[in-house]
């Protein structure tokens, strides 16, 4: 019975505590161990996301966009505005409030579903046996990994945390810095870019590679790229960062093929994240690791060590908090008996950008790849009354299809709301809905809900808001 299985999970992140709570539910007994604890040294579940990700970064980035439309778009409504500014110090204090209310809510949940919860640095010996602070707990039926991951650091460019920042430092920033470097155009580093823009800082991004988001779609690419850089970020590609120096409290950058380095205030190191596993791992756990510190798992989250599973960062796919979520809950569920499974091309990604951008499925280099007959339907934000209503017209919604089947193959948005949007795509796809589909459905009227819907309608019969004849 699941009642008597005894499981352990290692983390208390966003596929940890989920992880924990679905066995709960299921009748298991389940202990949860966790290091994370706030500036108070109290214990502070929720991992990465809640404590250093997710949470704060949209905080601020709400905090900021709010600023930044208050002093570049309210006269376009009829809004007058005198003597704006920005309390950066209580900006903060909000952010904090609001990742230890969360966090306290974690606990709360964990203690309503009878899990015992502990504090403190654990890790995974031989059968299944569990330590925290180098003392044993036992051993469990089952373990599951959730211990998330770390910033990546270069070996050019060490963490001072002063002004050689990782991503929980730019988010704990007291003021604006007056010139702000940032390695790495990917999530981390865009955000945090727009975050410190808005408020004034002088935002360079250098990115090693010679194109702006790889992963996403080229079309949307190129938009956010042109849009982002409006808004006074200087994004440079193919750019090499080949030393980095603290001088006279400042940070000088060193770039390839460049003579004279660049000066900056402060550098946010953003070049991705690793997966926080060897601390966890104890040489007689039985895991052995892939080259990139990874832990090799099958489609359902299963080591090579019977009854060990890990999940989120510390496995294939994308870091994303509802990736490891969604994995928590399948392996919970595997574990009590019953049939889960979790599919990695249904994993939707965002970045939290104004617009936002978010896709999920297939792009089209992926597809000429993968030589797979497509159709192409998209819709302009520009051209819709709820986006031209509030102000907010960049960017478009797009939409891949089966040329033979009409099945969906992925869905791509750059625009106002893109991460809500985003998710009737997810279920569409995962309900193997096709373009005619969607086009058959009906769409509120006036909302931003109704790009899809004529991107559906322009790769099937025809877009009907757009001057454009259907080929």
């Amino acid at each position: 019975m699941n009642s008597q299985k005894k499981i352990a999970v290692i983390g208390a992140g966003p596929g940890g505590y989920i992880c924990a709570i679905r066995a709960a539910q299921l009748g298991m007994q389940v202990t949860c161990i966790d290091q994370w604890v706030n500036a108070s040294n109290q214990p502070s579940p929720g991992g990465t996301c809640l404590n250093v990700g997710c949470i704060p970064s949209k905080v601020l980035l709400e905090s900021t966009h709010l600023y930044h439309e208050a002093e570049h778009s309210a006269a376009i409504h009829g809004i007058s505005l005198a003597k704006l500014s920005m309390d950066v110090a209580k900006m903060q204090d909000r952010k904090e409030k609001i990742v230890t209310n969360l966090a306290k809510g974690v606990q709360s949940l964990l203690k309503a579903n009878n899990i015992n919860f502990i504090s403190g640095t654990a890790s995974l010996g031989a059968n299944k046996t569990v330590f925290v602070n180098d003392s044993s707990i036992g051993s469990f039926d089952a373990v599951v990994l959730a211990s998330g991951s770390l910033p990546i650091e270069l070996p050019f460019a060490k963490f001072n945390h002063t002004t050689i920042l990782d991503s929980a430092d730019a988010l704990a920033l007291k003021e604006v810095p007056a010139t702000l470097g940032i390695i790495g155009a990917g999530v981390i580093g865009l955000e945090l870019g727009s975050v410190w823009a808005r408020l004034g800082s002088k935002v360079t991004i250098l990115e090693a590679l010679p194109d702006f988001l790889p992963s996403v779609d080229t079309a949307i690419a190129q938009q956010a790229f042109k849009s982002l850089s409006n808004q006074g970020m200087t994004i440079t590609l193919n750019t090499k960062v080949t030393a980095v120096q603290e001088k006279n409290k400042k940070v000088q950058v060193t770039l390839a093929n460049q003579e004279q380095p660049i000066m900056f205030d402060a550098l946010i190191v953003a070049v991705g994240r690793k997966p926080n596993c060897k601390q966890v791992l104890r040489p007689e756990s039985g895991i052995t690791l892939n080259k990139n510190d990874s832990i090799p798992v099958d489609q359902y989250c299963r080591t090579s060590v019977s009854d060990i599973y890990a999940v989120g960062d510390l496995v294939r796919g994308p870091m994303l908090a509802h990736k490891a979520s969604h994995e928590g809950v399948m392996v919970a569920e595997l574990i009590a008996g019953e049939h889960a499974e979790s599919d990695l091309n249904l994993v939707p990604s965002i970045i939290y950008t104004n617009p936002e951008i978010a896709w999920v499925g297939k792009t089209e280099k992926q597809l000429q790849q993968d030589q797979i007959p497509y159709t192409i339907g998209s819709f302009p934000f520009a051209a819709l009354g709820r986006a031209i209503a509030q102000n907010s017209t960049t960017g478009m919604v797009k939409i891949l299809s089966h040329k033979e089947t009409g099945t969906l193959l992925g869905v791509h948005i750059f625009g106002p709301s893109a991460s809500e949007l985003i998710a009737t795509a997810t279920t569409a796809l995962a309900f193997e809905a096709t373009a005619e589909d969607i086009a058959l459905t009906i769409a509120g009227h006036p909302t931003l809900s109704e790009a899809f819907h004529e991107a559906a309608l322009d790769a099937t019969t025809g877009a009907l808001n757009l001057f454009r004849k259907k080929t």
